[in-house]
């Protein structure tokens, strides 16, 4: 597994990409390994986060590069458009049955 550092010093999962050719096709495969330890780091965060005091400014999920690009090519640009909310990601999250990139119990 491959990491590069955040502009904090923190550990990215790299995203992995190939060229894959099918009947005369080629296209980007995507993919990430999100390992065991990083979803029980984020279960352990959302089970905390029911005792911790909210502010203004509230983690909600660490969603891997390679679901972003999925929202992106779906047309769920979660990185451009100002208009889709913290509430929106949650929900998208919640409906695709990837709640376990979210940070946290509290209602949005």
């Amino acid at each position: 597994m491959n990491y590069d550092k955040d502009r904090q010093g923190n550990n990215i999962i790299n995203i992995n990409s190939d060229f894959v050719t099918q009947a005369g096709e080629t296209a980007m495969h995507h993919t990430q390994e999100i390992p065991q330890w990083h979803l029980d780091n984020l279960k352990q965060q959302r089970d905390a986060s029911a005792s911790q005091k909210a502010g203004d400014m509230m983690k909600v999920a660490s969603i891997p590069v390679a679901v972003i690009e999925k929202w992106m090519r779906e047309g769920f640009d979660v990185m451009r458009d100002k208009n889709i909310t913290a509430k929106d990601i949650v929900n998208k999250l919640k409906n695709e049955d990837l709640t376990a990139f979210l940070t946290t119990e509290k209602s949005l």
